[in-house]
Parts: structure tokens; sequence; C-alpha cells
């Protein structure tokens, strides 16, 4: 394809319209009715969903295997070879990823519609939805790694607006903060990682950072001062931006709390979007990754063990959107951790974390709109206050028990079949561990899903009030929870190995050893869900009971922001940041009012000299005079007997006009003179 499609070549407009979106909204404001505002929203993501997916239709139809530039122009020009460049990189991940967000972003945009109904903040809501739809958009189709991080803070500024949108609750704002803080510090590694790839790479596109002579330059490079491989330290940096921004231990305390945003903001932070760029930003970095064993190794491990940790705390929760959260990270884990098994000669797991990558998105996008839907008929969060609603929210529920079934990996579902890549990934590669871990997780996955399954759509009502008082969510609000069904279904029968790939898979079709064994464990775990939740019971709290301090420790998140709650205010506060701050309060701003007092108590001795009697003024001076002189005394004596000379003539001239005066009575001496 020597000439770009249209859809290609105005690929521009994908972010575009969004962000015209933002600017109509924001500048004009307070000028539309809530329905305009919202209506402009809708109308700049569904344009800019036609145009992505008339891309993606041309890119995978005619040039799939190609990597195209249809945009670049140069930004910052650092020196002859070092151009920041921004424009459009087009391949398969960044087509795959404009058709997921723009597509969920529409859904999503129109969902708000009805959750966000007369809500106050309802015209800003959507001017901060298309602005983040524009952050994420430009990441995705960034071409060099300043783009991609120049976009990464605005899609770090977006959320922020967004999870803090509720600004008069307390906790709203706490999130908002914590959310923008711990990715900060992630942001300070991507940040170091980024400037030693473009200094001693002398390259920033990501065409040139991923190429052999590229990568083995960097592996070949000691830093001068540490003597360490130049290639793992970067690329595990840069790792510490994608583990902030996707929520990977032990950086991952922001996001539970990010539930404080309105359940839309959930679905679209949480699901296929934000939290997913971190995943998005090692797989287009994937050759140096690849091309570095521990750094491969740290995404691997960081990968598994954040798969297990958020799924174990999954199982004790019942805030809906918090187990949902916890779901999403052990999700995450599980991409990464596809990510690490990968290599260059098998790269299955690349192909498998970014199938994972797109069903994820669906069901879990479903999952929290469904969610949304609940909350919005019994007004509450906490699942023991829910059960009985199939029959109350019968569109919702039969959505949602889709969404359960695809992530616990029942097939014919979606989740199946991604689920089955990445243990396939593991087990192909050799590493048996990790294989073992997610065989687990998946088990532990349909467990904690259909345990929050059960407790709200099966068990016993419990709260009858909520349960007579609840009702179905209005269309606006249920199609979106359709469409996104139809995809949770059949997206694992698409042939993604075919589109989404590095090299030859080594794999293709199911491989039943495996996947018998891990439908199993979630049939499994869904079994044992059941048994537990399906009717009120005292099992549970007996299981409560035996695992005892376990259970609380689970129940507690592992006590993680206690710790770091413990570390930042006992250790860290008391010890670096109140010294600190005692410094600069009683030495740097201690000196400068030290100096600005001594230049008061110095103005107003001055001012007490200033008396209004003439014959004081010539002794002030005959006196300095005299000072001068003495110091002058030893080499210039004749100075000093001519300075006195000269002021006891002054002295006596004014001695002798004053008593002219006063004899001649024309005057009195003089007085001091009164001062204001």
């Amino acid at each position: 394809m020597t000439e770009h499609s249209w859809f290609i070549s105005h690929l521009w407009l994908v972010p575009l319209l969004p962000f015209l979106g933002f600017l109509i909204q924001a500048l004009a404001l307070r000028s539309f009715k809530p329905n305009v505002s919202s209506t402009v929203a809708i109308l700049a993501m569904i344009g800019a969903t036609i145009v992505g997916w008339g891309a993606a239709i041309e890119y995978f139809g005619h040039a799939h295997g190609q990597t195209l530039v249809p945009l670049s122009y140069p930004w910052l020009r650092f020196t002859d070879k070092l151009v920041g460049n921004m424009g459009l990189l087009v391949d398969d991940i960044s087509m795959l990823l404009v058709v997921v967000v723009t597509t969920i972003s529409t859904l999503i945009h129109i969902y708000s519609t009805g959750y966000m109904h007369g809500d106050k903040g309802y015209r800003r809501f959507f001017a901060c939805l298309n602005l983040f739809s524009f952050s994420m958009l430009g990441l995705v189709l960034a071409v060099s790694v300043l783009q991609i991080f120049i976009f990464w803070e605005l899609v770090g500024v977006s959320s922020f607006l967004l999870i803090g949108f509720y600004w008069e609750k307390p906790s709203a704002v706490a999130a908002c903060k914590k959310a923008f803080i711990v990715t900060r510090f992630a942001d300070l590694g991507f940040l170091l990682g980024l400037l030693l790839l473009s200094y001693y790479a002398g390259r920033l596109d990501f065409l040139d950072l991923t190429r052999k002579e590229t990568l083995d330059l960097l592996a070949n490079t000691k830093l001068p001062i540490l003597g360490v491989s130049l290639l793992p330290l970067s690329a595990i940096l840069v790792f510490c931006g994608a583990a902030g921004k996707s929520a990977m231990f032990p950086l991952h305390i922001w996001l539970p709390d990010a539930m404080e945003g309105p359940t839309p903001v959930s679905a679209l932070i949480h699901a296929a979007t934000m939290v997913v760029a971190g995943v998005y930003l090692v797989a287009r970095l994937f050759p140096m990754y690849a091309a570095s064993s521990a750094a491969i190794s740290v995404v691997m491990v960081i990968g598994a063990f954040t798969s297990l940790f958020a799924a174990v705390i999954a199982t004790t929760q019942f805030d809906i959107k918090r187990v949902l959260a916890f779901s999403t990270l052990s999700q995450l884990g599980y991409m990464m951790l596809a990510l690490g098994v990968a290599t260059m000669d098998h790269p299955l797991g690349f192909t498998a974390s970014m199938f994972h990558l797109t069903t994820h998105a669906c069901f879990k996008a479903l999952l929290f709109l469904g969610a949304g839907s609940v909350i919005h008929a019994v007004h509450s969060n906490d699942m023991r206050d829910m059960g009985g609603l199939r029959k109350k929210l019968p569109w919702t529920h039969g959505t949602f028990a889709i969404a359960c079934l695809a992530i616990a990996g029942v097939p014919p579902l979606s989740g199946f079949f991604s689920k089955d890549e990445i243990l396939a990934a593991a087990w192909g590669n050799g590493h048996y561990l990790v294989f073992a871990t997610a065989m687990f997780v998946a088990g532990l996955t349909a467990f904690y899903m259909f345990r929050l399954y059960f407790m709200t759509f099966w068990s016993t009502p419990a709260d009858h009030h909520r349960y007579e008082h609840a009702h179905e969510s209005p269309w606006s609000m249920l199609f979106p929870l359709v469409a996104l069904a139809v995809p949770s279904v059949l997206a694992g029968f698409i042939p993604f190995g075919h589109y989404v790939n590095r090299g030859d898979l080594g794999h293709h079709g199911i491989n039943w050893a495996i996947a018998i064994p891990a439908t199993l464990m979630g049939l499994g775990g869904i079994g044992f869900a059941w048994f537990l939740y399906f009717r009120p019971n005292e099992v549970p709290n007996r299981f409560e009971h035996a695992f005892g301090v376990f259970h609380k420790v689970t129940f507690n998140k592992f006590y993680v922001d206690e710790v770091y709650q413990f570390v930042t205010h006992k250790i860290i506060f008391r010890f670096i940041s109140a010294p600190f701050n005692w410094f600069d309060r009683k030495c740097v701003d201690g000196a400068m009012d030290l100096s600005a007092q001594a230049s008061r108590l110095g103005g107003h001795w001055l001012r007490q000299t200033v008396t209004g009697h003439l014959q004081t003024y010539f002794l002030w001076v005959i006196g300095g005079a005299l000072l001068l002189a003495l110091v002058l005394w030893k080499s210039e004596t004749w100075l000093l007997a001519a300075v006195a000379g000269l002021g006891l003539v002054a002295v006596g001239v004014v001695f002798v006009w004053q008593l002219v005066l006063v004899m001649a009575k024309k005057t009195e001496p003089l007085k001091r003179i009164d001062r204001d």
C-alpha cells in the first residue's frame, strides 16, 4: 500500500475530534443546556470511532504487517539527530487500541447521559470525558517516547479531574490526590528511563529505539558511574512508569480508592483506557524488553505477583466497585505476566496479552457499567445491602451474568480464549511456577466474581426497602450493556493471532491439555461461590473464623496502605520532612526575617537622630568628621587637624549666629520639630 487510504491519512481526526468537543464545552460551558453538552461530547466520540474503525479495517485488510507513519513533524530539535517528533504511528497494536478506546469510550459517553442525569456537574463531566479520550488516543498513536510522555501526563491530569469529580467529598479529594501522587513517583522513573534512552541512543522515535542496531548499542553501553548495562536499567526505569499507570504492586494503592469517582469514570479508567496504558507501553517497547532477560523477568514477576495478590484481596471485599477494582488489578497482572513470558523467538505471550487486553476491556467495562446500574437502583455499593435483584433488573442481570462467565473463562465466551493463550504461553516457555500461579488465579477469579454475582442477584434481599424501590435503568444505560455483551461473547472467535503478532507464534488454536484443566478450575470456583453465597447461610462466617488472622489481613488489603501511611508519616515526615521543614523555617526563612528585622531596628534607631535641632545635626557632622580623622590618623595627620579645625569653626559660627538672633529677639532657640 504505497499511498495511505483516506481513513489512515485522516487518522489525526481521531484524537482531534474529542479535543474539539472538550474545547467547545470548556469555552462555552455555561451557554449550553446540559443535554447539548452531552450531545457535543457524544458526536465527537462517534466521529472519532467511525474514523478509527475505518482506519483499522483498511490497515488490517490491506496493510497488515506494515508499520506506517502517515503524519510526523519535528516538534523539538535537540541536536541534528535527536529530534522529538509528533505524529501518528500505525501498526497492529496502535490500531487495536484505537478501536478499543473509541468504541468503549463512546458507549460510556452514552451510558453517562442516563447515569449522570440531573447531576449539577453534568456539563463539566462530559467535558472531562472528552479530554480524557483525547489524551488516551494521543497516547496510543504516539510516534515517539516524547509524545507518549506528554499524553501520558495528560491522561494523568484528566483522570485526576474525573476521580475527584465530586470535589465536595473529602474522600474523593483524597482519592484523586493519591492517584496523582503515586503515579508521579512512578513517572519519575519513566522520565529517567526516557532521558537515558534519548541520550545514549540519540533517538526518540519508537521505530528507531526498537531497531536491532539501537538495542545492540544500548546493550553494549555501560553507565560510567554505576557500571551497569544501560539496556536493562533504562527498560526497568520505563517499566516503573508502566507499573504506576497500570497499578502494579507495590504502586497499586491508588486504583481501589479511585472508585470515589462516578461509576462511568471507573469503567472508562479501569476497563480499557488508562490502566492498560502501562501494558501498551511495555508492548510498544517489547523488542527492548525481550533483548534484556533482567527487564523481562521483572515484568513477569511483578505481573504474576500482582495477579495473585489482587485476586486474593478481591475474595474478601464487599464494596461492589472495589471487588471489580481488585479484579482489574489481577487481570492487568495477567497481561503483564503474558508479556513477561514472551520472547522474540516465542512471542505467543505478546499476542495473548493484547488479546486479553481486548476481551477484558469488553467484559470489564460491562461489569462496571452493570455495577453502576445496580448502584443506580439500590443507592448502595455494599453487596450486603443487595440480593434478589435479578427480578428487578432483568436486563442488567442478564448482561452482568455474561460478563461474569466471560471473565471466569467459561467456554465459548471471549475470556476463555484469551486466558487459554496466556496459560499456553507460560507453559510453552517453561515458566511452570508462573503457569501454576496463573492457573490458581483463574480459579480465584471465577470464585470472587460469582460471589459478587450471587450476593447481588440471587441471594435473599438483605434490605427489603432497597429491594422494593429498585427498578431497571433507562435505555440510555441499558444499550451500552447490551452492546458490550456482544463482543464479550463473540470476540474470542476472532483469529487474533493473525492480526496481532510478533513473528511466528508457534501455537494455533486451543491447547485442550491446558484449556480443560483451566475450565475445570473456573467451574470449581463458580461451584464454590454457589455453595457459599447462593443462599444466606453460616458457612462463609465459619470460613472467616477458620482463616482468622489471614482473613483479617486479607480483608484489610494486607495493610499495604497502612504501611505506606506509617513510612510517610512516622519515618519520612518525622526524620526527613520535619527536620528539613525546621531548617527551612528557622534557618532559611529565619535569615531572611533577621535581615528584615535588623533593617527595621536600624531604621528605628536612625529616626531617633532626627531631633529637629540644627545644633544636633552639626554635632553629628563634627562627630563623623572626627571619627573619620581618627581612622586616618596614622596615615594622614594633617587631615585630622584640618577636619577638627573646620569642625570647631562650624560650631563657633552656629553658636554665634544663634546668640545674635536671640539677643536681637527676632527668634527663639530652635526647638525640636514634631514629626508625624
